[in-house]
């Protein structure tokens, strides 16, 4: 299959492509979501108020309380006889956010998930390793529409139970990964263990990996160990699961924005920032039926960049998201994202991936300590050894975070593994403010 031509479109006609889509979008969500409708009177907006793409700032925003207050079908805006999925959130507080789609919207999935495959020109001969959770979270199966529709064979393996996945990757000869990077690396983990070599006894040439963030040395250990090129997906269930964004073989993020059409804003005034400025990625859903969003907040952190991609694409690009505006601790009045840590630990040698922040509060001070599983061969060294890694890592955070941590080095394989996303954080300050203490 060829790529799509929207990639490639001249900036003119795609932004009157947009503006068209966006015009439709907000008549129908006024005339047919009573949300929408009260938001807008609020706001003092009527859909013929939009002339042009200037004017989406002049409208509200939506964020994923919106969603969960109107749970579960109160947002869409089509009849239910029209939804053909639903989906929701794998959130874990309070109610799911719930998500629906007709046919049409289905078609759209199918579309972008081929769009962002076809970056690591993925097609008939491939064999795609599914790993992405199946069910209720859109991962799993938005993976495996748009695989299908390329011709590759898909292997619905979704997660957990390692060692079997392993078993099938090599017997079927999987060409393609799909799943979370930390799982990547667990998987490579497990290989190892089993006496298998990642790269001589497996045949992956290509890895889509996404619903988490993942440093730039993250990325380059699970491309490394596996011998394949790492392509990141970006996505949210709210706007239409993976497919979204994804980045191209420069490695580069690209935004399907003749769907989606994103926005910078600052995260407490609300500002629409300029193209390069880091802040908060909005979208706005353009061709979606069932539930349209109009600038919806989505927390992550990132940019946008408007000039052509080596690979040709003429579609905006992001940056990648560097950590959550919910996510971001703060510790003793400063802002730490685990993404930096993260970034900090993949530089130091002789350190694994494998991390946990852990954030506590004596007396009235905050604390931050970082539990991290150390290389195999430097915990079987001297104590002296460790003690210097020790001490460097706690320097090099101290220089990225401008914060002093304390670092807590851990055995090989002590720190417990996810299939999904990875739990990066423990917050205990949260637990005894519950408590009362």
């Amino acid at each position: 299959m060829k790529p799509n031509a929207a990639d490639y479109y001249a900036r003119e006609d795609l932004e009157a492509l947009q503006l068209r889509r966006l015009k439709e979008t907000v008549a129908r969500v006024y005339h047919l979501v009573t949300f929408y409708r009260h938001k807008f009177e609020e706001a003092g907006i009527k859909p013929e108020d939009i002339r042009s793409l200037e004017d989406l700032r002049r409208l509200p925003f939506t964020v994923k309380q919106d969603l969960r207050d109107h749970y579960p079908f109160g947002l869409l805006a089509v009849p239910l006889e029209q939804v053909v999925r639903i989906h929701s959130s794998s959130g874990t507080t309070g109610k799911p956010t719930v998500v629906a789609y007709t046919e049409h919207d289905m078609r759209v999935w199918t579309e972008v998930m081929m769009r962002t495959l076809l970056m690591g020109r993925v097609g008939p001969g491939d064999v795609v390793h599914n790993a992405y959770g199946y069910g209720l979270f859109t991962g799993g199966l938005g993976f495996h529409y748009g695989a299908e529709a390329l011709g590759a064979a898909v292997v619905p393996s979704s997660v957990g139970f390692t060692k079997r996945q392993l078993m099938l990757m090599r017997d079927f000869r999987a060409t393609v990964l799909c799943c979370t990077p930390s799982y990547a690396l667990h998987l490579a983990e497990v290989a190892q263990e089993e006496g298998l070599d990642p790269q001589k006894d497996f045949r992956l040439r290509a890895g889509f990996f996404g619903a988490e963030p993942a440093s730039p040395g993250l990325r380059q250990a699970v491309s490394e160990v596996w011998g394949l090129k790492y392509f990141e997906c970006y996505g949210l269930s709210e706007i239409i699961g993976p497919g979204v964004a994804a980045s191209c073989e420069y490695g580069e993020l690209h935004i399907f924005e003749d769907h989606f059409l994103p926005e910078i804003i600052h995260p407490e005034t609300g500002e629409v920032l300029p193209e390069g400025e880091e802040g908060e990625l909005v979208f706005t859903t353009l061709t979606k039926q069932a539930l349209p969003l109009i600038r919806y907040r989505t927390r992550d952190i990132s940019r946008l960049y408007r000039e052509p991609c080596r690979c040709g694409r003429t579609i905006l690009r992001m940056g990648r998201v560097v950590g959550r505006t919910d996510d971001m601790l703060i510790v003793s009045g400063v802002n730490v994202f685990p993404s930096q840590v993260e970034h900090v630990l993949t530089k130091v040698e002789g350190l694994t991936p494998n991390y946990v922040i852990v954030v506590d509060k004596k007396g009235v001070l905050d604390v931050l300590e970082v539990w991290v599983e150390v290389d195999e061969r430097i915990f079987t060294g001297d104590l002296g050894s460790l003690e210097n890694l020790k001490h460097k890592l706690e320097e090099e955070l101290a220089n990225h975070l401008f914060l002093r941590a304390r670092v807590k080095l851990v055995e090989p394989k002590t720190l417990e593994r996810s299939m999904g996303k990875a739990k990066r954080v423990i917050d205990r300050r949260e637990l005894e403010e519950k408590l009362g203490r």
